[in-house]
This record gives C-alpha cells, structure tokens and sequence, in this order.
C-alpha cells in the first residue's frame, strides 16, 4: 500500500529547529491511503502548502526521498491546522471512491459492520443505509443524503472518521494507512 500522490502539509526548508543537522522537510498526506509522510525535497526545491506532489515509483521532481512515516503527534502546527482542509479536498476530488465505500462496506465482526464505525452511524442509520443500498447502490454524497433521512453529511462522516484514525490508536481503520508505533 504505496502512495502515488500526497498533498504537502508544512514546508520547513531549514528543517526541524530542535535538530542539529537540519536539512529541508516536508510533512504530507497521501491522497490514497491517507499516510502521514516525512520527506526530503531535492535540493534548491521549495514546496507550498497544499501543494500535491508525485512520491510514486520512478523519477520524482521534486521529492528526493521518503524518510519515512508520521505519527499525528509528530506534525507541525501547521500540518495539523492544515489537515482537514487538504482532508476536504481529497475526499471531494475522489467522491466516487467513498461512496463506493458505502456501496460495499461489510460486517468486521458478527456484532459490528464497517459503517458502524463512522461517527453518527448506529443501528438505524445502519439500517437505512443497507436497506436503501439493496434497492439501488448509492451514486454520489448527495443521493446518500436523499435516501437516507436525518444522515449526517456523508462527506464531513468520512473526513471525521479519516481524522479519527490519524489521531487516536483505532482498532480498526477503514481509511489510513496507520504507521507501526516507534520505538525510542
């Protein structure tokens, strides 16, 4: 589970200041897997907020190298305060993707189905939710919103779960690609 695509978070072109050795980072997120990454643009490259740069197989413009994984905890301010607009975009440039998402989300345990897991979903809406995909799968945010009364907005449900899992220690994750824990 490779990333492609990642949007950049925070630029710091004289790197960490709490470090002696400082050389130019950027903290991203994956557009696919949602990875939180660290890396190291080529030299001379400055990077923008938001700005979605290629991190894929084969030659990079702009990245050098992928240092690795981020925990939440280990973003800038500034990444963080920019995580849910870039969150936002994503989630609205790949509708189809989530949507089909609650066209096939199943159960994870005899007890619990995957949508379960999104905040504001509990038995009714689940209910409704399965009910209403049987008739007819579900073909944007907005036909979610038609035929399931009273639901949350489908879009700020998937941005909120997706944040969910980037900040606490989830059991189980429907969306990101989570980092094993470091050992320090």
């Amino acid at each position: 589970m490779k990333e492609e695509h990642c949007v950049i978070l925070d630029f710091l072109p004289n790197g960490y200041p709490d470090r002696r050795h400082a050389e130019p980072v950027a903290q991203a997120l994956g557009t696919s897997f949602f990875s939180l990454l660290e890396l190291v643009p080529r030299e001379g490259i400055n990077l923008s907020q938001e700005e979605e740069v290629y991190i894929g197989e084969g030659k990079r413009d702009k990245i050098r190298f992928i240092k690795g994984q981020l925990q939440y905890n280990e973003l800038t301010n500034m990444a963080q305060n920019t995580l849910e607009d870039v969150m936002n975009k994503i989630v609205s440039g790949s509708e189809a993707q989530f949507v089909d998402f609650f066209n096939k989300a199943k159960m994870i345990t005899p007890r619990m189905h995957q949508l379960q897991l999104l905040p504001g979903v509990g038995k009714k809406h689940l209910s409704d939710l399965l009910d209403e995909r049987r008739k007819k799968p579900f073909e944007s945010f907005a036909d979610i919103n038609q035929r399931v009364k009273f639901f949350p907005d489908p879009k700020k449900t998937i941005i909120a779960r997706v944040l969910e899992e980037l900040r606490n220690d989830e059991k189980y994750c429907l969306f990101v690609n989570k980092p094993k824990k470091r050992e320090y």
